[in-house]
């Protein structure tokens, strides 16, 4: 009689098919990293499996299909995907810059009416002493 060596043949299938998807997810951040444009053709051959065995790990499948994608968008950029700027990110530098530019409108009010009693002060003081009135310097300009 025979002895069962399904387990070891188990064993050995499985440990196959992890080291293929390791060496495939480290194929796919050197691409990434080396800003090279990621298909599923190039991914294969780096890490020299079959393309159809790609489209089968559904995660795999989606990776490369995701970094294409971003390729697509971005030819030139060869900025890695985990460097990239993310959309939260972008809108929490627009909402940033957003308030800041109502902090410096909201100063530059301030600041106007400041500089219009300032000069309104000038102008009654000037008034009242006329022995040192000074035309403007700036004639036609007007106060906001």
């Amino acid at each position: 009689m025979r002895a069962d060596n399904t387990a070891h043949l188990i064993t050995a299938a499985h440990q196959r098919h992890e080291l293929t998807r390791s060496k495939t997810i480290k194929a796919l951040r050197e691409l990434d990293n080396l800003g090279i444009a990621v298909t599923f053709e190039v991914v294969a051959r780096h890490a020299q499996v079959s393309r159809s065995w790609l489209y089968t790990q559904p995660d795999i499948r989606a990776e490369v299909e995701h970094l294409r994608d971003l390729g697509r968008r971005a030819p030139a950029t060869t900025v890695p995907a985990h460097q990239r700027t993310t959309d939260p990110s972008l809108r929490r530098r627009l909402e940033a810059a957003h308030t800041r530019n109502r902090e410096l409108a909201q100063d530059n009010q301030r600041l106007r009416r400041q500089l219009a009693q300032a000069l309104g002060q000038q102008r009654a003081t000037g008034a009242r002493d006329t022995s040192r009135q000074h035309p403007d310097p700036r004639p036609g300009v007007a106060l906001r």
